[in-house]
Formats: C-alpha cells, structure tokens, sequence
C-alpha cells in the first residue's frame, strides 16, 4: 500500500484534561511542575461551555485542565464516565483545511466544520474529530500570530506561577491503553497515515520461565509520523492472566480505554527528578535488583558506559535502556494521579520524564521494572496480590 499523504503535523501541541478539582490542578502544575499558567477559560466558554478551565505551559508542553460548570458541558459529561483523564489530544497542523479534507477523505469523523477564530494579535482555525481512543477525541488546530488560545479561551497578559525550572522541553509520546489496540492501529494507519515505529511483546513469565497467577504482561505497538516525530504508543493486555495485566486495571480504574500516560521530554533528568522531589512529587518505586543488574545490563547491550553517575540513578529511581554504544535514554515515572492526590477519581493516568541520549526507542529493557512498579501500585491499592 503507498504511504498516504502527510496531515501535515507539526506536533503535540496540548493535552486537555477534564479534572474535578481546578484548584488541586492548578496548584500540581503551577507549585509542583513549575508550569506557568497563560489564560483561561472566556465568559462565553464558563456559560455557554459549561466549564470552567485554566492553561498551563512549559516549554512546549500545554496542559488544559476543565472542570464542570453545572450540567450539560463535555467536561460533565466525561466526568459522568470516568475519573480524571485526557478528553482531547491537540495537533498542531499546516494547513486545518488541508488535514480536514485529507482526513474526511479517509474516513475520519469530524465533530463539526473547521472554525477561525481571528483577533488582532493573529489566526487560529481548528476542528475536532473523533477517535477510537475511548473517549478522547483528537483537536487539530492551524496558527498563525499569537492569536487565540483556543474558542473560548482568553490569554493572561502575564503569565502567572512557575518559569519552567525543570526544562521541560515538549511530549515526547502518548501512551494509550486498550482492551484490543487493533482498531486504534488500523485507524491510525489508514486514517492519520501514520507508520509502526516500534513494537515489543512482553510477559513477566517470559523472565521467570513460569507460568502463574501473578504473571501478567502487554503487547505495545508505537505509531508515528514520521515528518514531525510525533508518537502514539498502543497497548494491549497479554496472556496469559489477562485480567490481571496493568494495562487491564487501568482499563477497570478509567472505566473504559483512553490515555494511560505521557512523556515530558527534557533535557537533565537527574535534576529535575531532585528539584521535583523537592518539592513534594513522588514516583513509582524500581525494584532495588534493577539497579544490581544495570552495569551487566549496560555491558550486554552494548551501551557501555553513560554519563550519569549509578549510584545517582539508584538513588533517584531513574531507569536506564538503550540500544548501542553510548546510545541510551532516562526514564523515571510519576505516580499516577490517584496515588499523587490520594483520591480514586484523580483516575490512572500519570506522566513520564525522558531524557533521550542518541536512542529513540521506549525502553523495552525496562518493561519489567514499570510493570512491577505498577503493580506494587495496584496491589497495595487493592490490598491483594495481582
């Protein structure tokens, strides 16, 4: 089959995330993170939307958070379904008439017609689609100036709260889970027109060489496009223990399929693990064997030595993978929102921190230590063994 023509992204430009609390988000992105926050949602959003909504900003990572104003609104109605989680995915684009048409095409669903919403500042014209990404859908949107936000949105002429004290730089991936990935694969192929990049099966059986009720595993598939970099890692539940799998909790925790995760890229992930430990953010924990077996890890891989010193990434809890010498990549994992806020309806999802040193792959050397990280999670939670 010929490749089809590109959409003509750019990149991932913003996450939309429907919260309970704006408060309690606001107070994680701005004192905790160190985003700034760089407006908010209009009076024609907050009446006519029914929700009310802050953006917050590092680098080239924007997060907008909604909350529910009353009934009605698609923040409500989100939160009627799950707990917290990511409703919107925000591409930005060339040209939104050229991705609408190309995408209509293909047998996308748009939600409405593209809209331009123009301001002396500049040009905004966007469109919504749906997607096979449980209940999030995906916003492109085409700028030009610093026009708009987003409809509805209005611009703080100052930014308020953090400088971006931890150099986060864009998101480097999004990680959905699925009860079967399949039509999400075959959407974003023939849809989006995006390519495999990547993929691994992976069983913690296929370490222990057993087979038991507490194994349990995935299989992931990462898409892409490859003109813009940007990336949709894909995962589903893996026999045997199916139900047992992490990605089939989360499945049960967020009532449905959706986003699981995503990657802030940076560029000195040891300090920004410190400083973020300082001020209060906690990770998932990696199992203290992982960091007994890393130098034999580095040596059999064929990485060879790296830059950090170990007993730093021991200490930190920061994890290690690559694919040849002196290429390789840091990854650390934030608890998830629950565990964060201690409160169930925070929801399952959480964020990543990477730092890429010449590899671009997604640590598959490390799937065994997130998944019994995760786990721990998940059992002490559900005060039983998985």
């Amino acid at each position: 089959m010929p490749a089809l023509a590109p959409l003509g992204i750019r990149r991932i430009e913003a996450l939309h995330y429907y919260v309970h609390d704006l408060e309690r988000s606001r107070r994680f992105y701005t004192e905790k993170l160190d985003f700034a926050e760089i407006g908010e949602s209009g009076v024609e959003l907050v009446e006519g939307g029914h929700q009310r909504a802050s953006v917050f900003e590092a680098g080239g990572c924007r997060v907008v958070c909604s909350t529910p104003v009353g009934v009605g609104g698609r923040a409500h109605r989100y939160l009627q379904k799950h707990p917290d989680g990511i409703g919107s995915i925000i591409l930005e684009v060339e040209s939104a008439d050229r991705a609408f048409e190309l995408l209509e095409g293909r047998g996308g669903t748009p939600v409405h017609e593209v809209v331009a919403t123009e301001t002396v500042e500049g040009l905004v014209k966007t469109f919504l689609i749906t997607t096979p990404f449980g209940d999030t859908t995906f916003r492109f949107v085409e700028r030009h100036g610093a026009g708009p936000l987003y409809p509805g949105f209005v611009r703080h002429e100052q930014a308020r709260g953090g400088r971006n004290a931890f150099g986060f730089t864009h998101f480097d991936h999004v990680t959905a889970n699925f009860e079967t990935m399949a039509p999400a694969i075959l959407w974003l192929e023939h849809v989006l027109g995006f390519e495999r990049f990547w993929h691994v099966e992976f069983h913690t059986d296929d370490v222990s060489h057993r087979v038991d009720e507490h194994g349990s595993g995935l299989r992931s598939i990462v898409m892409w496009d490859p003109l813009s970099g940007v990336k949709f890692a894909n995962n589903e539940p893996y026999r045997p223990n199916f139900k047992a799998s992490q990605i089939n909790v989360f499945h049960e925790e967020h009532r449905g399929d959706g986003v699981q995760h995503v990657a802030l890229a940076l560029g000195d992930v040891t300090r920004a693990v410190r400083g973020l430990r300082g001020r209060g953010v906690e990770f998932m924990p990696s199992p203290s064997a992982y960091y007994r077996m890393l130098p034999e890890r580095l040596r059999s891989s064929g990485i060879g030595s790296i830059k950090e010193r170990l007993d730093e990434l021991e200490e930190l809890g920061i994890l290690v993978d690559g694919d040849g010498p002196g290429r390789y990549l840091l990854q650390i994992f934030l608890k998830d929102s629950a565990n964060l806020h201690g409160n169930a309806e925070a929801g399952p999802f959480f964020y990543e921190l990477i730092q890429r040193r010449g590899d671009q792959g997604f640590g598959a050397g490390n799937f065994r230590a997130l998944f019994e990280s995760i786990e721990q999670e998940q059992n002490h939670n559900h005060g039983s063994s998985i």
